[in-house]
């Protein structure tokens, strides 16, 4: 069952979207723009106007990271994006790991910003770095990688077993997106996982969406009532939910799907 400030896919169907948007679109760990072509071709067609972002170090961008390419420099290439381009009521989007560099460019310009939106992904709070996310375990074998194959610096693209390990959801992923994901993916610079996230706190009223895809609503909404300290942020009047189930890349596995659910955010207050 879904409450008025929650959504399904299903609902938006394929239908234009009454207001046109301005997107600025962030992928996660490994991945340039190039992750949202498809997300990004149906916006345009709809009539939004549409900036993906290949972040430094990743994608097309790889050559300009150097050890000190980190979690401020990301969120860095995120405002450039927004005020060299002049963008105004920017509907922002992270997917995964984007999580915190848009939630720190929301906090730098968030007079900008319409909504942010966070697809599988959630904010950090204050202080928190990217493996605060994780379990000691796991953080260990990042280490481990990042020292054996990534040169100290860089945090490699993981197998499909290793993401499925990771608790990431490779539901509907056929071969040719897998074989995409392989060709393209590039390493993610380590120190955008390790460097804290500093906010202000300007951006805490700003409108906010989860899009819920290789989890349930239901089981938010239990972590939320419950305190989890990852979900209590989530309780405020400025959170709307929605829920797009597939696994953890939906601009590959339902990239219509996907584009429709953004597109109908489009002015919306």
């Amino acid at each position: 069952m879904t409450t008025m400030n929650e959504t399904t896919a299903s609902q938006y169907g394929t239908a234009t979207p009454a207001g046109t948007g301005t997107y600025v679109l962030v992928p996660g760990f490994w991945l340039g723009a190039w992750a949202w072509e498809k997300v990004t071709a149906r916006l345009r067609a709809a009539g939004h106007h549409v900036h993906p972002v290949t972040l430094t170090g990743l994608g097309d961008r790889a050559h300009p990271a150097t050890p000190e390419t980190d979690l401020e420099t990301h969120i860095q290439d995120i405002v450039d994006t927004i005020v060299r381009a002049d963008l105004h009521d920017v509907i922002l989007v992270a997917h995964s790991g984007a999580g915190a560099p848009v939630t720190g460019a929301a906090d730098r310009v968030p007079g900008r910003i319409a909504r942010v939106v966070y697809v599988d992904s959630g904010p950090l709070a204050d202080g928190m770095t990217q493996l605060d996310m994780n379990e000691p375990e796991w953080n260990a074998f990042i280490e481990r990688r990042v020292a054996e194959r990534g040169g100290g610096t860089a945090y490699p693209p993981l197998s499909w077993e290793e993401q499925e390990k990771a608790g990431a959801s490779t539901e509907g992923l056929g071969e040719a997106e897998r074989a995409l994901f392989a060709a393209r993916a590039t390493a993610q610079p380590y120190r955008t996982m390790t460097q804290p996230l500093r906010l202000t706190g300007a951006a805490d009223h700003l409108p906010k969406t989860l899009v819920a895809c290789s989890f349930p609503l239901e089981q938010v909404h239990a972590m939320i009532a419950a305190g989890h300290p990852f979900f209590a942020a989530l309780a405020g009047p400025e959170w709307s939910f929605a829920e797009l189930p597939t696994g953890h890349w939906p601009m590959f596995s339902r990239p219509a799907d996907l584009a429709d659910l953004l597109g109908a955010l489009a002015g919306r207050s």
